[in-house]
């Protein structure tokens, strides 16, 4: 049996995890299409203020979104240690920078606890859980849900 027919007859998900200042969120690998450094964007006029601008991705325009801003957190300012996460989000594909990306984990969803009571409507409307894993506290985000149809579009 092949690793990825196991892993959905045993109720696994692979998650892709990684950091925004000193917080840890991850989302589903399924979604990710690629990892790759830094690059400057070129900003565009009349933009969300989380959208830093796009890129040439191998001759394709790509929207970078500073997903600290997104999520409501300090924008970030980026070094060459940033990383952009290039993640398929309905029909559309986003760069999102991240400081790093920490790991890949295999999880089910037992793993996978509610987002508590006290957290905000923003908060939300994008988290579908909390995994608590050797010590860390990981946000499992929804991109569809952090990125509308109508917001994607203006990115």
């Amino acid at each position: 049996m092949s690793y990825a027919v196991k892993n959905l007859v045993q109720g696994n998900r692979e998650l892709i995890a990684f950091r925004i200042g000193d917080q840890e969120f991850c989302v589903n690998i399924m979604s990710v299409r690629e990892i790759r450094g830094w690059t400057k964007a070129t900003s565009l006029p009349h933009s969300p203020s989380y959208v830093m601008g796009v890129i040439n991705l191998r001759g394709a325009v790509l929207p970078i979104v500073d997903l600290s801003a997104r999520l409501g957190m300090r924008r970030a300012e980026p070094t060459p240690r940033h990383v952009i996460i290039v993640a398929q989000v309905k029909s559309r594909v986003v760069g999102m920078l991240v400081e790093a990306v920490s790991d890949i984990l295999t999880v089910t969803d037992e793993n996978i606890q509610p987002v508590p009571e006290v957290s905000s409507d923003l908060e939300k409307q994008y988290a579908r859980g909390i995994l608590a894993i050797d010590k860390r506290m990981i946000c499992l985000i929804e991109l569809d849900a952090l990125f509308p149809d109508t917001e994607s579009e203006a990115a």
